[in-house]
């Protein structure tokens, strides 16, 4: 018997069938079965065009959802049914988390729950509110009466897997094509219920125009729902309020947010306001504030009041929306006739401001740069652009102001030196006695600036005028190769100075001990003799969010418990966002994607997998292998457009699916003579300027004004030692 059957039902709506299925084939099931419940040719014929082994249940166009759900698990084998919609998606490795967790559970438990995120036609992988309830549960067996919050996890059958002897004995209940209905009923059927906190499923919200429009009166199933979910909490006295609670959010909502004709919005109301009162558990407490002034006037009927009370809120709103405009319009205008006067003094030759990232905090070459101006230009202030979520995670005594306050526009104004690896704001004026730094934040692979303008998707949201206007305030470029300084003068022309000293950030991997390394593997968790793999890719300029291209959960058994994956999403979809977030498996999977900082991760690894992001430039100054997994490489080169075929230049070893990767990883090739050769091309060509000492060169150049003749010369490749290797340093 296997342990889980992936049921996937309905008709294959605007092709997601295929993405699904897609995602099922290519990454290996541990101990499942595939149905697949088929409405329509369409959606039989996608599926059939699939891994043979999957079993396909030929269905009628038309057939309803609870249908198609009861047909295919009819034909289950498995201990666990998960429910997918055909239009929804799994995450990778979802499946395989799902059933490692369900096998850890005895027949007692009757529901599996566990995190999802949403796709809409704006939006890709957006986080549910969810995981705070999960992770209040934890990993304990629970009954609904310990843990009815858990019915405030969004009601989707898709975020939980149902014991399939449980499903039989309450089909005919769960059998509804009200799925969030049926979502609910679940919970209030089950005895005991288990929770895995982590993202293992992809809801996607249609858009609504797109869907068959609703009659008025069907709004009514809205309250039939409650009414029929309510007397199964009836003796579950936390579930009925919890449950009651809902009800009364539901209708309140529903009624506010719909524009139904006022007869039909009067029965809704007349309904709703008897399902409120009828089904009120006793000594029921209102919420505070508007919200609990809606639930009261619900429950009297008072459909009159309920209206006025809505017209005023509107009107309150509006004006204060109002008050808002006009204090944003007055306060721009009040810090622009500041910034304007700062203009006016003098400039402040010993002050200097830095930001990395679009505000992020203290990074990349402006820290390495901040840094080394301290020690060799201690009288020069130095002075963060920091945004107000971050500002608190900086270390301790940094000075820095908050972008848009008095102070910030007054620093920008008067500063000699102004530092970054992106670019300041448009509004920043570029006084003529002031420096402007340029340092970037990687090697292009991708293009670049101006070099985007062919390419859509790279492009799409850039002013290429309002760009080159920055540009035209730089003084000086930092660059690490001359394939960059030669890129960067073509996507970015202008009369700035390249520097070709290298990029300060990557200093560290030539003056990092060996305790150095040790410590960042300790402060990682990864045990001495571990190998520790860092997988970093990039941002695809076609896709609206990050999804992990590999199914990390399979790759970390195939490669065994001596191996540990350091997974990092790319910045642009931020740690807290990101469906890594909380992944560990015995501490061979940890999400590295908010640490900070990246340099020290690379210390810490053994090997770097990454697709097209430029820390494979950074990492190779280490001289440790390097993996590329190029699965879209044709996509990625014909969308962002690139300088040159990476797949024919690479740092090692390339792969294209993840067998390929697989095998490389664990036959030892990663690391093999022929790897070590294309390594050695690739740095010779893109380490040609880090060797340890970039950030003294720059601000000997930059802020301390030496000439290029006098700063110290460029180490040759073949004289420098990088940083240890994990294991000479654990030696």
């Amino acid at each position: 018997m296997p342990q889980l059957s992936v049921i996937v039902y309905g008709p294959n709506t605007q092709g997601h069938l295929t993405e699904l299925l897609d995602a099922l084939e290519t990454r290996p099931l541990p101990d499942a079965e595939v149905i697949v419940a088929a409405v329509g040719d369409w959606a039989r014929e996608t599926a059939e065009g699939h891994a043979p082994d999957t079993v396909v249940v030929s269905l009628p166009e038309g057939t309803s959802d609870a249908a198609a759900r009861a047909a295919g698990a009819a034909r289950a084998a498995g201990r666990w049914l998960h429910f997918v919609h055909a239009k929804d998606g799994l995450p990778a490795g979802a499946t395989r988390l799902i059933a490692e967790r369900a096998a850890e559970l005895d027949d007692t438990v009757d529901v599996l729950l566990f995190d999802h995120v949403t796709t809409t036609w704006q939006t890709a992988a957006a986080p549910s509110r969810d995981g705070r309830h999960l992770a209040a549960a934890g990993r304990a067996v629970l009954a609904l009466d310990d843990a009815s919050d858990l019915l405030r996890l969004t009601p989707l059958l898709g975020n939980r897997v149902l014991r399939t002897a449980f499903w039989r004995a309450h089909e005919e209940r769960l059998t509804t094509d009200d799925e969030p209905g049926a979502a609910y009923a679940t919970l209030l059927h089950a005895e005991r219920v288990a929770c895995l906190n982590q993202v293992a499923y992809e809801h996607r919200r249609l858009r609504p125009e797109s869907l068959p429009p609703r009659a008025p009166e069907d709004r009514f199933a809205l309250i039939d729902r409650y009414e029929s979910l309510l007397p199964l909490a009836r003796d579950r006295r936390a579930a009925r309020a919890v449950m009651y609670d809902l009800m009364v959010r539901d209708l309140v909502r529903a009624f506010a947010g719909e524009h139904l004709p006022d007869a039909v919005a009067r029965e809704f109301f007349r309904r709703a306001s008897l399902a409120a009162v009828r089904w009120r558990p006793e000594n029921h407490r209102r919420p505070a504030g508007l919200e609990g002034v809606r639930h009261g006037l619900l429950e009297e009927g008072a459909y009159a009041k309920y209206r006025a009370f809505q017209a005023a809120n509107r009107t309150r709103r509006a004006a204060r929306k109002s008050v808002r405009t006009r204090k944003r319009q007055i306060g721009a205008k009040l810090r622009d006739q500041q910034y304007r006067r700062a203009l006016a003094r003098p400039v402040d030759p010993n002050l200097a401001v830095f930001a990395a990232y679009w505000e992020r905090g203290v990074a990349c070459n402006p820290a390495a740069i901040a840094a080394k101006l301290a020690e060799l230009a201690p009288h020069i202030r130095r002075v963060w652009v920091v945004n107000k979520e971050n500002a608190a995670l900086l270390p301790p005594g940094t000075d820095h102001v908050i972008p848009g306050t008095r102070r910030y526009w007054e620093t920008l104004a008067t500063a000699k030196y102004l530092t970054n690896n992106v670019n300041f704001p448009n509004a920043v004026v570029k006084r003529p006695d002031a420096i402007h730094l340029q340092t970037h934040h990687g090697t292009p692979l991708k293009r670049m600036g101006l070099d985007q303008m062919d390419h859509p998707a790279a492009a799409k949201g850039l002013d290429f005028a309002a760009l080159l206007a920055r540009v035209d305030k730089w003084d000086y470029s930092v660059s690490a190769n001359s394939h960059t300084t030669r890129m960067w003068e073509r996507a970015y022309p202008a009369r700035y100075v390249s520097l070709d000293h290298g990029y300060p950030r990557n200093d560290v991997f030539y003056t990092a001990t060996a305790a150095d390394v040790r410590a960042a593997r300790e402060r990682l968790g990864i045990a001495p003799g571990r190998t520790a793999v860092l997988y970093a890719p990039t941002h695809r300029d076609y896709e609206a969010g990050f999804t992990p291209r590999l199914d990390l959960a399979a790759l970390a058994d195939r490669l065994g418990e001596d191996t540990v994956l350091l997974v990092r999403a790319h910045y642009f979809y931020g740690g807290a966002a990101s469906p890594l977030t909380g992944l560990r498996r015995s501490g061979r999977i940890i999400d590295v994607s908010s640490y900070d900082p990246v340099e020290e991760l690379c210390l810490a690894a053994d090997a770097l997998v990454t697709d097209y992001s430029s820390i494979m430039f950074d990492y190779a100054n280490l001289d440790r292998p390097i993996v590329v997994y190029a699965d879209d490489w044709e996509t990625y080169r014909t969308t962002r457009g690139v300088y040159f075929d990476l797949t024919a230049e690479a740092p090692g070893r390339v792969a294209r699916t993840q067998e390929e990767l697989t095998e490389i990883l664990s036959s030892g090739a990663w690391r093999d003579e022929c790897a070590a050769k294309a390594r050695a091309a690739f740095r010779r060509r893109f380490c040609e300027f880090d060797d340890g000492r970039a950030a003294e060169r720059v601000v000997r150049r930059v802020f301390l004004g030496e000439p290029e003749e006098a700063l110290p010369p460029v180490i040759p490749l073949e004289e420098r030692t990088p940083a240890p290797t994990p294991e000479e340093a654990n030696a």
